[in-house]
């Protein structure tokens, strides 16, 4: 059963890598969701038919005929981790073993019990991929009742059913847990497959390195590979620094962690997005856009369109957009220019008026829906504007600081944030709920609380 996490989460291993864009954290809150694997398969319900059929090879057992196994109890599944060797399991589960006695007579024998083995992570010799395989599989009884005569000898009894028992349950119950794995692998064999984003490109998690265990929980090392629709591999920018969880969550909890670096790179693919043309009059609760109203600020304007013209922006992100965060707040920067033209007459090309630099920071607030990552914006700073050519002479490019600010923050954080809603998807294994999670931003990264 819970190889369904190496198993999924092993599909592919690349080289490590000093900076992993995402880690993922287990502890057994989320560990425990396996239980729906050997539910859902019903796995030991076929073990239970297959158990009274003849097979080529096995001896009848001896006292007892026409054996049938029934009334099969739902699992419990109890897990913990063993550091450096994998996960320790137990399966509590109850039925009911029928069949004709050596008296004659109808037998039932109800046994509770429980069945443990070491699930140890090793690599597939034919695959070269991880794989977890169960190891030193044991039934315990924890239980039996049988409606076998009092009068006989408990000695002659207890022989009975030991010898019974001891051949019926680990040929049934022992490979239940193994056949598990062969549902739960058709189950996840497309975890590591491209996810889209929009029609930009796509995101594929990618393990670094084998998982590793401890005591409280086990960690994934993720790296993310980001590509374009054309098929462009974005490189995930080296971050300087080992990725690693903020202290101060609960031990055994679980959270997943993706780096600054990499929503960097994931926002690269919408870069030719934030390309914008705006050529409407009335924006939001600006004044009218037209080149009066620019005098205001450049009162050379007024000279050279001395009868109104509407105006027309062309916003262009020159550079990737960059992702930095410190401990409770994210910034999302963009280098680009911002070129203003006056509108004429149709079928003529509006006129440049202005081109200027700019370096401008949104604010990111983030969100989960439908287990993708959504982010909506807000303008933070205006952080520098040059000018870099203009057809109505030299002026004071500072002197449009709070017009451009507040241009920004009407026309043109709107329409980023409506191409932001394409979200960006999250590591798909073990059905986690992201939509639930407590979402902190924290330095370089943002933490994912899934308990």
């Amino acid at each position: 059963m819970l190889q369904i996490l190496f198993l999924a989460l092993c599909g592919l291993l690349t080289p490590m890598r000093a900076d992993p864009g995402a880690l993922l954290r287990l502890g057994m809150d989320i560990m425990n969701q396996v239980q729906s694997a050997m539910d859902e398969s019903h796995i030991l319900e076929q073990m239970a038919a297959e158990a009274g059929k003849k097979r080529p090879g096995v001896k009848p057992i001896k006292g007892i005929t026409n054996l049938k196994v029934k009334d099969v109890q739902p699992p419990v599944i109890t897990l913990s981790f063993v550091p450096g060797v994998g996960i320790f399991q137990c399966v509590s589960t109850g039925m009911t073993i029928t069949g004709k006695s050596f008296m004659g007579g109808n037998m039932e024998i109800i046994v509770v019990l429980n069945i443990t083995a070491t699930n140890r992570l090793l690599q597939d010799e034919q695959t070269g991929l991880p794989m977890f395989k169960s190891e030193g599989c044991e039934i315990v009884l924890v239980s039996v009742k049988t409606n076998l005569p009092s009068n006989m000898l408990p000695k002659v009894v207890n022989k009975f059913l030991d010898s019974t028992l001891h051949k019926v349950l680990p040929s049934m119950m022992c490979p239940a847990i193994d056949a598990v794995l062969v549902y739960v692998n058709r189950k996840w064999a497309s975890l590591n497959a491209p996810m889209p984003v929009g029609q930009m490109g796509t995101v594929k998690y990618v393990l670094t390195s084998m998982p590793t265990t401890t005591a409280n929980y086990l960690q994934v090392g993720f790296s993310p590979v980001v590509q374009q629709q054309e098929g462009n591999t974005l490189q995930l920018a080296d971050a300087g620094e080992a990725l690693e969880f903020p202290e101060g969550y609960a031990a055994g909890s679980s959270q997943l962690l993706l780096s600054a670096t990499f929503l960097t790179t994931e926002l690269a693919l919408l870069q030719k997005s934030f390309n914008v043309n705006v050529q409407d009059t009335k924006i939001g609760q600006l004044p009218p856009q037209t080149t009066k109203t620019l005098a205001g600020f450049i009162p050379k304007v007024a000279k050279a369109y001395p009868k109104p013209k509407p105006l027309v922006t062309h916003i262009r992100i020159n550079k990737p957009p960059k992702v930095t965060m410190t401990t409770g707040k994210s910034l999302l920067h963009l280098h680009g220019s911002l070129e203003m033209f006056a509108a004429r007459r149709r079928g003529k090309a509006p006129a440049s008026l202005f081109l200027l630099e700019t370096h401008f920071n949104l604010q990111i607030q983030y969100s989960v829906h439908e287990d993708r990552l959504q982010m909506v914006t807000s303008l933070d700073r205006l952080l520098s504007l040059s000018r870099e050519s203009s057809s109505i002479g030299a002026f004071n490019e500072k002197g449009l600081t709070g017009f451009i600010t507040d241009y920004l923050q009407e026309a043109y954080v709107p329409v980023i944030n409506d191409v932001l809603q394409v979200g960006f998807p999250l590591p798909d294994l073990l059905n986690i709920d992201y939509n639930l999670a407590k979402l902190d931003i924290a330095e370089n990264a943002l933490v994912l609380v899934l308990d």
